[in-house]
């Protein structure tokens, strides 16, 4: 019994300064693995900082310099100046005391929370929408030989070829910008559904059945977090072309909304104030995508990975 132990211990004891050794390995590759991603991020942050200093540089050259007339290019200080006013009330009569506050009535982030309403309630019709219609023409293809056509007709017309007739139809309310946002939108869903759904791997399917799970089961469980990924992107693309419709919907009656500012502001040749709605809704967009780039990672961390 003695002899036993004693030949046990020393096998226990020298295990374990290499199970030790191999921990402290793994700690330290993954410290170098995070300190090299740190290296690399913090590279992009500079690179794209300095390409925005850059530009911002040569555009204050150039409109100092006189190089452009103010009209058609004015100064970065005056779209930062009309950014701000957009932002408050100004006395525009000392007598009296009278202030306006905002543009057309309206503070500028005011004109933005509108338009993003309107991108809301339009996207989220496509989403609904697209991602039924998508998981039945990928699962039931009678649905897709009678509706592919159509679907791509729609995906390939500009908003601004029935933006009139959508005015008609329903009139210059609110009502035909959800409609326009939402035919822009849906597209991308639809087709992204389906190239979600007919891309679950057959395996997976068959594993499910062999266990015992129904039509049900498998939609929930297998089909549902497989496609996920993928109508994640869709809805991605779907929110950049709403966006980028969203000045096309609020050419008629768009006050307030961030589109109808910038377009009206135009026509009034107040383009300091122009670009500083564009620069809004370039920021706004860059943000919306980054926001669902994030959830897709929170709800499809394996994307990419398996």
């Amino acid at each position: 019994m003695s002899t036993d132990a004693d030949d046990t211990r020393p096998a226990s004891t020298t295990a374990g300064p290499g199970a030790d050794d191999d921990g402290a390995h793994s700690r330290r590759v993954a410290r170098a693995a995070r300190r090299g991603r740190s290296r690399r991020r913090l590279r992009n942050r500079l690179l794209q900082g300095g390409v925005l200093v850059g530009v911002l540089a040569l555009w204050w050259l150039i409109t100092a310099i006189k190089l452009v007339d103010p009209l058609y290019l004015p100064s970065p200080q005056a779209v930062l100046g009309a950014f701000i006013d957009a932002n408050r009330c100004l006395v525009i009569d000392e007598g009296t005391g009278r202030t306006v506050c905002g543009v057309q009535n309206y503070y500028l982030w005011e004109h933005l929370v509108a338009s993003l309403q309107r991108i809301g309630v339009g996207v989220a019709l496509a989403a609904i929408c697209g991602i039924l219609l998508g998981a039945l023409m990928s699962m039931w293809e009678p649905a897709n030989t009678a509706l592919a056509p159509y679907l791509n007709f729609l995906r390939a017309l500009p908003p601004l070829g029935y933006i009139g007739l959508i005015i008609v139809w329903v009139g210059i309310g609110d009502m035909s910008k959800y409609l326009l946002l939402f035919l822009a939108a849906f597209p991308p869903i639809v087709i992204a559904t389906i190239d979600g759904v007919r891309g679950v791997r057959e395996d997976y399917i068959s594993a499910a059945r062999s266990m015992g799970a129904g039509p049900p089961e498998i939609a929930r469980f297998v089909v549902l977090p497989a496609a996920t990924a993928s109508i994640l992107s869709g809805v991605r693309l779907a929110i950049g072309f709403a966006w980028t419709t969203v000045v096309a919907a609020e050419l008629n009656n768009g006050i307030p909304g961030i589109g109808g500012l910038a377009y009206i502001s135009g026509t009034r040749l107040n383009t300091d104030l122009t670009i500083a709605c564009i620069i809004v809704i370039g920021l706004v967009a860059v943000a919306l995508d980054g926001c669902i780039r994030w959830i897709g990672g929170r709800l499809a961390p394996w994307y990419g990975k398996v």
